[in-house]
């Protein structure tokens, strides 16, 4: 797999608005709202972290999957609480942490400093 100088974290969101938040906390990430732009940019490299809303129904579990099982990144899945089924299908599909939305917007600026990715830093 060719390494590219991409964003070292992509993220599949429901919206436009969150996805600007999301780019907003800090670190090179980029966003798309279908999980196959997703796959495509995983599958380029250098993808160090996968953020997953849940919202996005479009196949966000079968993604997860695949990226457990195509590449090293981190996945990490977020979505509202009242989504039980969903995050615990997430869980099952080997998501490395699950977080109810409002948690994953308090703590998403330490997970991009946990692993690095702020303002392009290797890791």
């Amino acid at each position: 797999m060719k390494e590219d100088t991409g964003a070292p974290v992509v993220a599949l969101v429901a919206d436009l608005l969150f996805a600007s938040k999301i780019r907003g906390a800090g670190g090179p990430v980029e966003t798309a709202t279908r999980a196959d732009a997703v796959r495509e940019r995983v599958e380029r490299g250098a993808v160090r972290l996968v953020l997953v809303d849940l919202a996005v129904r479009e196949d966000a579990v079968g993604l997860i999957r695949w990226v457990k099982e195509s590449s090293e990144a981190e996945v990490v899945a977020f979505g509202p609480h009242t989504y039980a089924e969903l995050l615990e299908a997430a869980r099952e599909a080997g998501t490395d942490r699950v977080l109810a939305r409002s948690a994953f917007v308090r703590e998403l600026p330490g997970i991009l400093r946990e692993r690095k990715v702020e303002g392009g830093g290797a890791g």
